[in-house]
């Protein structure tokens, strides 16, 4: 599967482009509410961001290998980015796809799909890369194993 978007050259720029259901491995629903429409009567860009979060944290809660509160190990955001395709609006239903697109030592760089309930391509598509860490000294730290085989589970090539 091809990056989301490419590095522009001097002369060209590559438009990125909406992405298609089946590139994403697992999918959470997700509720609008009303605060996430803007002015302008659409979901506010920022509320993308935090379903990112949400979808790939709640994966994680849910397959044992997250807990935030006590966990020693970290996921610290140190990149993120998003791309717009199509408005949202409470009080749609929207799902967010999930997939792995690179896998570090003590990184992982999440790429998360938005998509109308229903739609086979993206609303938006962005990523965002965790560095994991120790909780305490917030060095990073290499992966830890059952973390690394959820994660493995949702990496595409």
């Amino acid at each position: 599967m091809p990056a989301m978007t490419s590095s522009p050259s001097p002369r060209t720029s590559v438009r990125p482009e909406a992405q298609l259901r089946s590139s994403y491995r697992v999918f959470l629903p997700i509720t609008t509410r009303w605060s996430d429409n803007d002015v302008y009567g659409h979901v506010n860009n920022v509320i993308y961001y935090s379903w990112f979060d949400t979808a790939v944290n709640a994966h994680l809660i849910a397959q044992g290998v997250l807990d935030f509160q006590g966990g020693d190990t970290i996921g610290l955001v140190v990149e993120t980015q998003c791309n717009y395709f199509a408005s949202l609006a409470y009080p749609q239903k929207v799902e967010a796809g999930i997939r792995v697109a690179r896998l570090g030592g003590s990184s992982v760089r999440y790429e998360v799909g938005i998509f109308a309930e229903g739609s086979d391509s993206t609303a938006a598509a962005g990523h965002f890369v965790h560095v994991y860490v120790d909780a305490a000294t917030r060095r990073p730290k290499p992966l830890p194993e059952a973390l690394r085989a959820v994660l493995e589970a949702l990496a595409v090539s």
